[in-house]
This record gives structure tokens, sequence and C-alpha cells, in this order.
């Protein structure tokens, strides 16, 4: 039988992850809102979707909409709808990250982007023209959470694959 550990001791021992929010928005022809990571962040020249890093003491859905506040200047409504979540194992040498995907409504035509210094370039990117997009995950993490968007379903990732 293990010997009892008091919960402060115990804790240190359980795996540590860092959570992290993005936001899928699609405009009316179902195209995918993407930002271009600009010169000096890790993923420089990559595609991907508005979000990162919850900070202390906050919850994803609210990290969810400060982080496309502060990368787009786009306001999200109160309740962005959870669409999936990903776990990868170890994403730049900093370990587990937890991802929750939360889906941010219509990007109409008269949407003003204003862009963070973190990103130099925005786009809408058809689902189908993906795989000709360099992104900072894999095209089926795109597909499956753009699936579930579309269906109100939602998917479960593992390393940004269906699982």
């Amino acid at each position: 039988m293990a010997e009892w550990v008091p919960r402060a001791e115990w804790i240190k021992t359980q795996p540590q992850a860092l959570i992290a929010s993005c936001v899928l928005m699609l405009d009316e022809r179902d195209r995918v809102l993407l930002l271009r990571y600009g010169p000096g962040q890790p993923w420089s020249g990559r595609w991907w979707l508005p979000g990162g890093m919850l900070e202390h003491g906050e919850d994803p859905r609210t990290a969810a909409r400060r982080e496309m506040l502060e990368e787009t200047g786009i306001a999200l409504g109160p309740e962005p709808r959870l669409i999936g979540v990903d776990h990868r194992a170890d994403v730049l040498g900093t370990g587990p990250v937890l991802d929750c995907f939360f889906h941010g409504g219509l990007f109409t035509g008269g949407t003003a982007v204003r862009l963070s210094d973190e990103h130099d370039r925005y786009a809408l990117v058809p689902v189908a023209e993906l795989a000709d997009t360099a992104l900072a995950a894999p095209v089926p993490t795109l597909r499956a959470l753009h699936a579930a968007a579309k269906s109100g379903s939602f998917a479960y990732l593992r390393e940004g694959a269906p699982g």
C-alpha cells in the first residue's frame, strides 16, 4: 500500500500543462480568419487562429475574448461556443498544452481588423486551400474545428488530429 502524502506534496508530482484559448471565426463564404506571426515570433511566417495562453486566474472563454480583442481589435460576444479541445504533449519545449477552441461567430465584410505587434497580416482562407498555407498546427486541426463550428458538434483532438 502506498504511503500517504500530504496534498501539497502530491500536487507537485502531478503533470503540469499550460492552457491556451483560440478563436475560429468564419465569414459568409466559410473562410477561416487566420493571422500570420510576424518577424521575431516563434512561429514567424506561419498562420494560425487568434489566441494565446491564459493569464493567471483567467478562464478559457475569457481568455478567448481577451486574445481576440488584443490580436485583432474584434470584440466577441459574451458567450463564444466551445467547439474543441486539443492536447499537445510538447509545444516549443514548454511541455504539455491544452488548447481550447471557441467559435467566434461571423466575420462580416465591414469588420475592421487591427493587428497586434505579434502579427503582420491577416487573411480569410477557404478550408479547401489550407493545405497550401504554412500553418502553425496541422491542417486536420482546422478541418475538424471548421466541421464542429458548422455542425454544432465538438472536436476532441490529440496532437491536432481527431481522436
